[in-house]
């Protein structure tokens, strides 16, 4: 049960370099709806430790309690809006985050292959694992969600919506409760005051966009490192995929 009726809130889950972004500006661009970029990520940094680009500022701009930040998702949405669509990163929800918020939520869940997301976050970070791309994470809040609306959470395969983003959408917003809005296929360029401090490192592509790309051809790996975590992403995203809204 919604804790304040009329607010649909959205949890968006997904892996870096997954489009979420781009999905993100799509939901924004509704004018029913606001967004909340990543909100567990400084509570991730603080708990975990790791050195992850402007570490400092994302510490110094976000709230890093996640007790604090679990609470804030189960509300209304900041400026009324009846849309709370919330992006976040599965890799973010480490073993000590909190589960029970979720159950206010709409959960959906956006994959990528692996390599397309390997082959993307390589560009950005000098050392990936697989841990860093949040397959396993992905695969637990799945069966959590699921296990929370007695349903089969909608997935949104990457290459399925950037082939048909209009179809894709249509049925995502279907599955989600939603109507479909037009203003969803397009959005201005630009950064965005509701972007997190990361912006600036992480989102130069979608900053230059004004709606979805296509794919292009999928990347082949060289790196044996990349192609370990590829073949241990793979069955994940495989069984995942197997769930994925058609176009």
């Amino acid at each position: 049960m919604d804790r304040h009726e009329g607010t649909i809130r959205i949890a968006m889950w997904s892996g870096p370099r997954n489009i979420s972004t781009a999905m993100m500006r799509s939901f924004a661009n509704r004018p029913d709806c606001t967004v909340i970029d990543e909100p567990f990520y400084a509570a991730f940094l603080k708990i975990s430790g790791l050195a992850h680009p402007m570490r400092d500022q994302i510490l110094a701009g976000h709230e890093s309690n996640w007790r604090k930040v679990g609470r804030s998702l189960t509300g209304p949405a900041p400026d009324g809006s009846c849309v709370l669509y919330q992006k976040h990163m599965t890799h973010h929800m480490l073993p000590g985050i909190g589960r029970d918020w979720m159950g206010h939520c709409r959960h959906a869940f956006l994959i990528r292959h692996p390599a397309r997301v390997l082959a993307s976050y390589a560009s950005k970070r000098d050392a990936v694992t697989f841990a860093d791309i949040g397959f396993a994470e992905q695969w637990e809040l799945f069966q959590i969600a699921g296990d929370l609306s007695g349903e089969t959470p909608p997935v949104i395969d990457a290459d399925q919506l950037l082939a048909d983003p209009r179809a894709v959408l249509d049925r995502l917003c279907a599955a989600l409760g939603l109507a479909f809005d037009e203003a969803m296929l397009s959005w201005p360029p630009g950064l965005r005051t509701t972007d997190g401090v990361w912006a600036p490192h992480w989102y130069d592509a979608v900053a230059g966009s004004t709606g979805f790309a296509e794919a292009g051809p999928a990347p082949i790996l060289t790196d044996p490192a990349l192609q370990a975590i590829e073949a241990q992403a793979l069955p994940i995203y495989d069984r995942l995929a197997a769930h994925a809204l058609k176009r």
